[in-house]
């Protein structure tokens, strides 16, 4: 994490300043008593940062100095705020384990739980992830709350899964509530229907959540076409009327948002090498990396496309190992603070239902976060309000998370 390391002592002062970088960086800073707490922090200048640190100490000044305590420096440059926030949440987590988290001030991203493992099986919002290998799935991440809520609500509209919280028994003598007295729910609550009715539901609420809305956009499209290939219009224009309903609710559904364990992306950042990009492996969640890559191969290297070096890049994180719920949970975050930012610097590609990313999507991206340009994303997102096609986040979700 922290690659390079120096030793202090105040009468050196002006040696060890000029020997660190006036870049961006994460560093931290050891005494003399190795059980005591190290200082750790980011900062856009480091020489500039520790010359405030660790320089002379001002007469009447309240400005932190550890001048006469600081005996070591580790630190690791850093090419972007993401970067770098990934960095100092690695440090923090390794030198506070029982305080990294207020340190780092979490909020965990706002998933849709689709609670499987139940006998009836139901959704609801959460921000905390079980084990990802088990029946429960999820789904996110979202901005906020109200955003996985709206999203939720919205969709369950178009199925009838039940709503309600507890769990069933059902009873023919249970009198239902409004969702199925207004046939919105096939009321597993009273026998209202089968097991295997309900079960065949759920199933295709996992498979609208899977696709982000995809599969009942293309089931109520080709039910369309059948019905008006049998002249049946009035029934083609009724599917007409609940496609034209269901394409907002699909619409508002963010890129990232994804099914958790099936979450895999590239995120390139800007980086603090020469003629290099910094990538990050987003896999079932959890973040991996920085790995540097150079713009510019090596004279041996040159045969080979950038298709074909930045998947070579891709495979030396296949070996990194799924981490615990907590972890992944942090990462999330992480990623979540960062994609849902008015202005962001770097950009992601998601992989598609298959797993498989966009290689020649992402050479271009390579080349658009190497010369400073903006996102594609950007641009496609400004077209599309100008278009009248989205509209711009509210106030509340506009909010720093």
């Amino acid at each position: 994490m922290l690659t390079q390391r120096l030793e202090f002592a105040p009468e050196r002062d002006t040696e060890v300043f000029a020997a660190v970088p006036a870049a961006p960086a994460v560093f931290l800073l050891r005494g003399e008593d190795a059980r005591a707490e190290p200082y750790v922090s980011k900062t856009a200048n480091l020489r500039r940062r520790l010359q405030r640190l660790l320089g002379p100490v001002e007469e009447r000044t309240r400005k932190l100095n550890l001048r006469d305590r600081a005996r070591l420096i580790e630190y690791a440059a850093t090419g972007s705020d993401f970067e770098a926030g990934f960095v100092l949440y690695k440090v923090l987590r390794e030198n506070f384990p029982k305080t990294y988290a207020s340190r780092m001030r979490f909020r965990f991203a706002p998933l849709v739980k689709l609670h499987m493992e139940n006998e009836y099986p139901r959704a609801s919002i959460t921000t905390r992830l079980g084990k990802l290998k088990g029946g429960t799935l999820y789904y996110g991440p979202f901005l906020s709350r109200t955003a996985a809520e709206r999203f939720m609500n919205d969709s369950l509209d178009f199925f009838k899964m039940r709503r309600c919280v507890e769990d069933l028994h059902p009873d023919p003598k249970f009198p239902g509530c409004i969702y199925s007295e207004m046939k919105m729910c096939l009321a597993p609550c009273f026998k209202g229907c089968t097991d295997e009715e309900y079960a065949q539901e759920v199933d295709r609420v996992q498979a609208y959540f899977d696709t982000g809305g995809e599969s009942l956009l293309r089931d109520w499209s080709a039910e369309r076409e059948a019905a008006s290939g049998k002249l049946a219009f009035e029934e083609a224009a009724a599917i007409h009327v609940r496609l034209e309903k269901l394409k907002p609710a699909v619409s508002q559904i963010p890129e990232i948002v994804r099914r958790i364990d099936r979450l895999s992306a590239l995120m390139i950042q800007p980086s603090h090498l020469e003629n290099s990009v910094a990538l990050f492996r987003v896999e079932r969640g959890a973040i991996f990396g920085p790995f540097e890559f150079r713009i510019q191969p090596a004279e041996h290297i040159k045969s080979q496309s950038m298709e074909s070096r930045v998947q070579a890049a891709l495979d030396s994180f296949s070996s990194a190992s799924p981490l615990s719920a907590l972890e992944t949970m942090e990462h999330l975050a992480l990623l979540k603070r960062w994609f849902y930012r008015s202005r962001r610097t770097g950009e992601i590609f998601l992989a598609d239902e298959k797993l498989v990313l966009p290689m020649r999507r992402i050479v271009r991206g390579i080349g658009r976060v190497f010369r400073g340009e903006r996102p594609e994303d950007d641009l496609l997102e400004q077209a599309k309000v100008r278009e009248g096609i989205m509209e711009f986040p509210t106030a509340e979700e506009r909010k720093p998370q």
